[in-house]
């Protein structure tokens, strides 16, 4: 092997190096994530093949990633994707990057998942089917359909056909979740993943995260079980749903505006502002979103929120004041800072 040959370990050295100088937090950190995302490689599989040589193409697309990561472009932006809790989710410019604080937002919604989940009577088994024959099974000839006209799950028949759950056809047993301002979609996926029998409306008013989640839910294979929709709050959700949601779940923008300006360069440099600024007190959307959740929660469903750590209190008690539940607390983050409202209807 040629001695200057750009070996894996040669690249990764000079790119932490490259990117301590240009003031990167975690150079090394940084420096593995790019070539994993470069390469195809885990950062596993990095150290188990340091002496591999990278490609020309791979060394050019290296070259064009060191440089946005100097930029200061968040690595989530760079390499198109970020892991969230179970999956890994696909990150683009113009939508917002999940944080590890939102895992804790998605443990409170999924406490509200079990919490429904038990008050749900079990379901009925389905009855055994009928011992049949092939010959009282033929179609006669004139029941066979034409090409084109075959039954749901033809690809004939359901190209251009919307995905995700209906809510005339959702058994009754199964727990129903809407993630209002769902971003990627990391909220929404990570709960439809991670339970059975249970049905998530995903809506956001921009059309860019609405795109991202329909790629995020179907990279997944969720598409039977998360629907995506544009709209502002819970216009984004069919009409059908309301009274019968039994978790609302939301990050909403929650940063209060004067804030704002203060967040790190490359939170303010390349996020979009949309999904930040939560006005002067960071509760323009939660006032909002709390207005409506009477509305849309079934008695006894739970609202979920992520917001500003020094907005929790002014928010709870808003909930207090408006009445009607039966109980509403905060949960701490990672760092132990307040996080998450959690709102529980009465009834």
């Amino acid at each position: 092997m040629e001695s200057n040959a750009w070996t894996i370990k040669r690249v990764i050295d000079w790119t932490r190096g490259d990117l301590e100088r240009h003031g990167d937090e975690h150079p090394r950190l940084s420096a593995e994530w790019l070539l994993s995302a470069v390469t195809g490689k885990s950062r596993v599989q990095l150290y188990l093949d340091y002496d591999q040589p990278l490609e020309p193409a791979e060394l050019a697309a290296m070259r064009a990633a060191i440089q946005r990561r100097r930029a200061g472009e968040p690595l989530q932006y760079v390499t198109g994707e970020m892991p969230f809790r179970h999956i890994v989710i696909h990150c683009e410019r113009g939508v917002l990057i999940p944080r590890p604080e939102t895992e804790v937002l998605v443990d409170a919604a999924l406490e509200g998942v079990a919490a429904a989940r038990a008050r749900r009577p079990e379901p009925e088994p389905e009855p055994e089917p009928e011992e049949t024959s092939p010959e009282k099974d033929a179609p006669d000839a004139g029941d066979v359909p034409e090409t084109g006209d075959g039954p749901e799950g033809d690809p004939a028949h359901t190209e251009g056909a919307p995905a995700g759950p209906d809510p005339a056809t959702v058994p009754d047993s199964w727990v129903r979740v809407a993630d209002i301002c769902c971003g990627t979609g990391c909220i929404a996926l990570s709960i439809a993943g991670e339970t059975e029998a249970s049905a998530v409306w995903a809506g956001d008013l921009s059309p860019a995260a609405v795109a991202l989640t329909v790629r995020n839910r179907d990279a997944l294979g969720l598409g039977d079980r998360v629907a995506v929709a544009e709209g502002d709050l819970y216009g984004a959700l069919p009409e059908e749903l309301m009274g019968t949601l039994d978790v609302v779940v939301s990050n909403p923008p929650y940063i209060p505006s004067a804030v704002v300006p203060t967040l790190p360069d490359e939170v303010v440099g390349f996020e979009p502002g949309l999904a930040l600024d939560g006005g002067p007190d960071g509760l323009d959307i939660f006032r909002r979103l709390l207005e409506g959740a009477p509305a849309w929660l079934a008695p006894g469903g739970m609202l979920c929120v992520e917001l500003f750590e020094e907005s929790l209190d002014d928010a709870c008690a808003l909930v207090r004041a408006q009445g009607g539940w039966a109980s509403v607390e905060a949960h701490d983050d990672l760092a132990g800072r307040p996080r998450v409202l959690v709102a529980v209807r009465e009834g």
